[in-house]
């Protein structure tokens, strides 16, 4: 079997350098890649850049080497086709069908996925027009990454940057992992915590947890590869933003819980990933304290945090939604899963062992996934991506 052939498109933004790097991470993890530009996108970077970093000739036109008949032949032989940047021109001419060049010409002959990353002004990208052909392309099946918030051309800022090029390449990765021409989730509004709350007990110190936030990251990146919109509620994680995601970034139990309601009343599934305290001191200190000597400590008094998953399992947003809880335990892990399972009222209950040592922080995760239903789904020891697919799959055979 040789290595996955990916097209590489590449329009007229001034982003097309960044396209380099997404480039360079394809070629380096085994894809054979050509590199299709636009010829507006050749004002940006050169037609030999793009050739020495993919080992392949470029072209923008159909006249070239016709007698390969490449207009037809690159998009059939592909595995995957990913434009990025791709600008509002290119996402407009992609939903009518227009072929004026080689890209365009790729894009309709290929059968494989294909994934378009936006970049532009904020103004263009919510211009009804561009939402429009966006809406068209997700609805044939494309993915169409959510564009970054961030600086984008001079002094502006706003949504409509090129996400990092290294998101882009996992969401890549992601849809040629799974073989799916169309991704299953498109049209779906999904909500994910992840990450672990802290809770203030003076100016320097918290009460916290191990939580890395990687399991709740994986099922985001997993859930936008899928065609999902996601919004990513992450707490204290110091990660970098998924490709097409929209993060709310919080800190306390009651700042992920107001963040939570607020995201989910259009949600059609929500998956708690994250560590939640059980408790926070019942007192704020607003100088740090000091220890006193000879003297022990004085005790600090907790209150409990709000429920947040029993509250949203007891009070669904919307008919039909989907609630996925995480049950993080040390000992008797199934039996306190189930428990957990009935009095949290969720549709799955995500149940792992945890430790010092085991899967707070790792790169990999193992996981029995309980359904109120009965149903029990063992997921190996594994990436934490393997088990986020398996989380969505159970996610998307209930709400179908």
């Amino acid at each position: 079997m040789g290595k996955p052939k990916v097209v590489l498109g590449v329009s007229g933004g001034i982003a097309a350098y960044k396209a380099c790097e997404l480039l360079r991470r394809l070629t380096e993890s085994g894809h054979d890649v050509r590199v299709v530009p636009t010829e507006s996108a050749l004002n940006f970077v050169g037609a030999a850049t793009w050739s020495a970093l993919s080992g392949h000739p470029v072209s923008t036109e159909v006249w070239d080497d016709v007698h390969e008949v490449p207009h037809v032949r690159i998009g059939q032989q592909a595995d995957l086709v990913v434009v990025a940047p791709a600008t509002a021109d290119m996402l407009a001419k992609a939903a009518h069908g227009l072929a004026d060049d080689l890209l365009t010409n790729t894009l309709l002959t290929a059968r494989c996925p294909v994934v378009f990353a936006p970049a532009m002004h904020t103004e263009m990208w919510e211009h009804p027009a561009t939402q429009e052909n966006v809406a068209t392309l997700r609805r044939r099946g494309a993915l169409v990454i959510e564009p970054a918030v961030g600086r984008l051309t001079g002094v502006d800022t706003g949504k409509g940057r090129l996400p990092d090029p290294a998101e882009i390449f996992e969401v890549c990765r992601r849809v040629l992992a799974r073989g799916v021409t169309e991704p299953d989730l498109v049209g779906r509004h999904v909500v994910i915590s992840a990450g672990g709350t802290r809770e203030p007990l003076d100016p320097v110190r918290f009460l916290g947890n191990r939580s890395s936030g990687k399991q709740g990251y994986a099922l985001a990146r997993t859930a936008a590869a899928r065609g999902a919109r996601v919004t990513l509620i992450a707490a204290n994680t110091g990660l970098p933003d998924p490709a097409g995601v929209d993060v709310v970034q919080v800190g306390t139990a009651v700042q992920l819980r107001e963040a939570v309601l607020k995201a989910v009343a259009d949600a059609d599934a929500v998956v708690m990933a994250a560590a939640v305290a059980d408790f926070r001191p019942a007192a704020y200190a607003a100088g740090k304290i000091k220890k006193k000597d000879g003297a022990d400590p004085e005790p600090v008094a907790l209150v409990r945090n709000p429920d947040i998953l029993a509250e949203i399992s007891a009070d669904r947003a919307r008919p039909g939604q989907v609630v996925v809880g995480f049950a993080a335990e040390t000992d008797d892990v199934l039996a306190n899963g189930r428990t957990k399972l009935r009095r949290k009222g969720c549709d799955l209950l995500v149940v792992n062992e945890v430790g010092e040592r085991r899967t707070f922080g790792a790169e990999e995760n193992e996981a029995v996934v309980l359904g109120a239903d009965g149903s029990e789904t063992v997921v190996p020891h594994g990436p934490k991506e393997a088990l986020a697919e398996v989380v969505w799959d159970l996610v998307a055979d209930r709400l179908e």
